[in-house]
C-alpha cells in the first residue's frame, strides 16, 4: 500500500469518493453514529483487528454511541492512500451507521 503523501489534487478526489469523511488539515476525520454503545464498542473491535492486519492505527474516540476518527501516516505527516484503504474499510464496517 502506497505510503506517500496524496497531492491536493488526490485530496480533494479522495473527499468526494469517501462521502461522509473530511479532509481536515493532515487527516480524515470522520464522526460514526451507532445505536448504542454495544454497537459502537463492536464496531472498534472490529475495526482494530483490520488496522492491526494493515499494521495502521487510527486516533479514535468513543463516547457511548459515538466513535470519532482520525487518520493519517504518522510517519508521513499527512493523508496516504493506507489512510484511503483504512477509511473505507472502516465504512464498509459500520453498516447503516451515520
Amino acid at each position: 500500500m502506497a505510503r506517500e503523501l496524496l497531492s491536493q489534487d488526490e485530496l480533494a478526489g479522495l473527499a468526494a469518493d469517501l462521502g461522509e469523511w473530511a479532509v481536515s488539515g493532515s487527516e480524515l476525520r470522520r464522526t460514526f453514529r451507532f445505536g448504542n454503545f454495544v454497537e459502537a464498542f463492536g464496531f472498534m473491535t472490529s475495526a482494530a483487528l483490520v488496522a492491526e492486519k494493515m499494521n495502521h492505527h487510527p486516533n479514535w474516540s468513543n463516547v457511548y454511541s459515538t466513535v470519532e476518527v482520525a487518520l493519517n501516516t504518522h510517519d508521513r505527516g499527512g493523508v496516504t492512500e493506507l489512510d484511503a484503504a483504512l477509511a473505507r474499510a472502516m465504512d464498509g464496517l459500520a453498516g447503516g451507521a451515520s
